[in-house]
């Protein structure tokens, strides 16, 4: 193989692992992705419903039963909280009284059983920039 070769695909590579951990990729569910401790949350926003999906290593579910959290939504001027309650395999849910708009942003906050709290702050409608060329 040449050595262009290797270094373009290394390239690549990299790229690709950036914008995973920037969490500009969208998740399995259509949302966005950020990393937060050994942990991978994925927020959708769906009307006024809230879903966070918490993977861990190499995407394995990670449970959520037992697991407590909150969210703070800043959408227009308004700030509301979110409970967000254990779902499913790995899921936590939550509604309330906000209204999507496309700058809003996100504080999630999951206490998973016996493990310290983790954090993310998302902005879940913005699409992902197109780099410039």
């Amino acid at each position: 193989m040449k050595p262009i070769n290797v270094i373009v695909a290394a390239t690549l590579l990299c790229l690709a692992l950036a914008v995973r951990a920037d969490g500009d990729a969208n998740g399995p569910h259509g949302g966005q992705i950020k990393h937060s401790g050994k942990y991978h949350m994925e927020l959708v926003v769906k009307d006024t419903a809230l879903t966070v999906y918490i993977t861990g290593n190499k995407d394995a579910k990670v449970p959520t039963k037992g697991a407590t959290g909150s969210a703070t939504v800043l959408a227009g001027k308004t700030t509301s909280s979110v409970k967000l309650d254990p779902r499913g395999e790995n899921a936590l849910v939550g509604s309330g009284a906000f209204q999507p708009a496309p700058n809003m942003k996100v504080v999630v906050s999951i206490t998973l059983p016996g493990q310290p709290p983790v954090q993310a702050r998302f902005t879940p409608l913005d699409k992902p920039k197109a780099s410039a060329k």
